[in-house]
């Protein structure tokens, strides 16, 4: 009987990522690289989306300690990321870290649950980057039809007639052209991503320096949402939110909204995914991933602590005032004179949500490319670009599951659901660490998460503790969907995965030298 919690040789992996050449990924990224990479994918839909989405619906004012629960959450996990991916320099990511700690099956689960992340994300990404250009479009006085920006499955009353959506054109172009682009080559996109995280960095910074003399200190009070808040009613005196949850209101509020912001933190886990295609993976990959972390949490607070200074989070929570393209809002009603910063807003995240996608798209076709070689998926998602050396089949079979969904799907997918597969991720990566420092604690790491021995490994256990409360504060919907997914996944691994798997079939054979790669330098610290 096949042991689906069989590990994959550790020294195979080592193998796989000492090897170069053709039928291997290129080596193009650096440190710098690799954090404007973790920027661009963190700095997007999550900062301007859902800093007022936290504070309208639990945190209040409060949502820069939500920002900084989740961080710390994020940190906990990025360190356990860090160490996987100096040691084992391979493309996959948590998928990858899981095979060799917790077997194929685990495995398995986190490879399906980072399609919830990564494609269901991208493409539910493209179809706001197809809003925010239309809103764009307008302040110039033009705009796409509604039947070439909306999918067949919806309808809107526009000037007393009904119109009917064909295709989402522009969320299918965008799709398209970042696809091309990864195609391409890694350098390519990561120059392009390296121009975007730019300026949407500098417009982040003029808010936030402009903003800040706007702040009105009575916004900021009380600084978290009151038990007994009165609920929000809409101008027809129609309930439209209430705080009677446990995790709406007090310091439940910040948990709440921790789990609600964690959405913005999405992205630095990405640049575990290219680890192969960095030049000095076991110094760059924790630059890169703790980097990035660190710059965009000091961002995401301040940015917190404006928006919610310069607007009452109360008015955050009617659709009809600043629901809806939040940080637009409070610029146009509390920042009088500064209409231009407005439109500057518009297009920083028409940018973020273009190096959101890519990245989101450069990391599923990564974890395709990992799982394809083990056997897991179809061999397909494993070939290279002769020239440009890509998984160029998985980027073009992403193109079209992604761009068919982005142009024909409305986008319903919650970002909440995005988080789940994220969050389950971190939980297990800081897992497999805890896992690997007792299984193999000779094993030589460049770079070791502080405070993790094997006796008392604390890192792990409070990246899975916070994690796993992230998690719980998600709204039952968003898991019981979930949970049918991963159900879904299942089956389809006892279906096809199991039966195909290299592991299964003993085809996994580790040569001498690999062996002899898998432990050059054992540690002789061992915590």
């Amino acid at each position: 009987m096949a042991n689906i919690f069989a590990k994959k040789p550790l020294a195979q992996l080592l193998g796989e990522a000492n090897t170069s050449g053709e039928g291997t990924l290129k080596r193009t990224l650096g440190a710098l690289n690799l954090m404007a990479l973790g920027i661009g994918a963190i700095i997007g839909a999550g900062l301007f989306v859902r800093t007022a989405a936290a504070a309208a619906q639990a945190s209040g004012p409060g949502v820069t300690l939500a920002f900084i629960v989740a961080a710390i959450g994020c940190a906990f996990a990025g360190l356990c990321y860090a160490e996987f991916a100096a040691m084992i320099p391979i493309a996959g990511s948590a998928y990858t870290y899981a095979y060799t700690t917790m077997g194929e099956f685990v495995a398995w689960i986190i490879g399906w649950a980072l399609i919830m992340e990564y494609a269901l994300g991208a493409a539910t990404v493209s179809i706001a980057w197809s809003e925010y250009l239309n809103k764009l479009l307008e302040e110039f006085g033009t705009s796409i039809p509604y039947s070439m920006c909306h999918s067949p499955f919806e309808s809107a009353v526009i000037n007393g007639v009904t119109e009917y959506g064909i295709i989402n054109l522009p969320a299918l172009l965008v799709i398209v052209a970042l696809s091309l682009l990864l195609i391409k080559g890694t350098q390519e996109s990561a120059m392009f991503n390296a121009i975007i995280v730019v300026v949407k960095v500098a417009i982040v910074l003029i808010f936030i320096a402009v903003g800040w003399q706007f702040i009105d200190p009575a916004n900021h009070t009380p600084y978290l949402i009151p038990e007994n808040a009165e609920p929000v009613k809409n101008a027809a005196g129609t309930v439209v939110r209430e705080y009677t949850a446990w995790n709406k209101h007090g310091w439940g509020g910040v948990l709440g909204g921790a789990a609600i912001v964690f959405f913005a933190f999405i992205g630095f886990d990405a640049v575990s995914t290219a680890a192969q295609e960095a030049k000095n993976p076991k110094r760059d990959m924790p630059i890169g991933i703790l980097g990035s972390l660190a710059v965009c949490t000091i961002l995401y607070i301040l940015f917190g602590h404006v928006l919610t200074g310069v607007a009452n989070w109360r008015e955050f929570a009617d659709p009809a005032l600043g629901g809806e393209a939040s940080v637009t809002y409070a610029i146009a009603q509390h920042m009088p004179g500064f209409g231009w910063l407005a439109t500057a807003v518009t297009v920083a995240i028409l940018a973020g949500f273009s190096s959101v996608i890519l990245v989101m798209l450069m990391g599923q076709s990564r974890v395709f490319f990992s799982m394809a070689n083990d056997g897991l998926m179809p061999k397909a998602f494993s070939e290279l670009h002769p020239k440009f050396r890509t998984p160029y089949k998985s980027n073009l079979a992403l193109l079209v599951f992604v761009g068919g969904f982005a142009a024909f799907v409305p986008g319903s997918l919650a970002g909440d659901l995005t988080s789940f597969g994220t969050l389950l991720a971190f939980v297990l990566v800081s897992a497999g660490v805890w896992i690997m420092r007792r299984s193999d604690p000779a094993q030589h790491r460049p770079f070791r998460a502080p405070l993790s021995s094997p006796v008392f490994p604390f890192v792990p256990i409070m990246g899975i503790v916070v994690c796993l409360g992230m998690i719980l504060a998600l709204d039952l919907f968003t898991l019981k969907v979930a949970l049918g997914w991963m159900i879904l996944g299942i089956i389809v691994y006892f279906i096809y995965g199991q039966r195909n798997s290299k592991l299964q079939q003993g085809i996994v054979v580790v040569p001498k030298e690999m062996e002899e790669q898998a432990f050059i330098e054992p540690d002789k610290d061992n915590l």
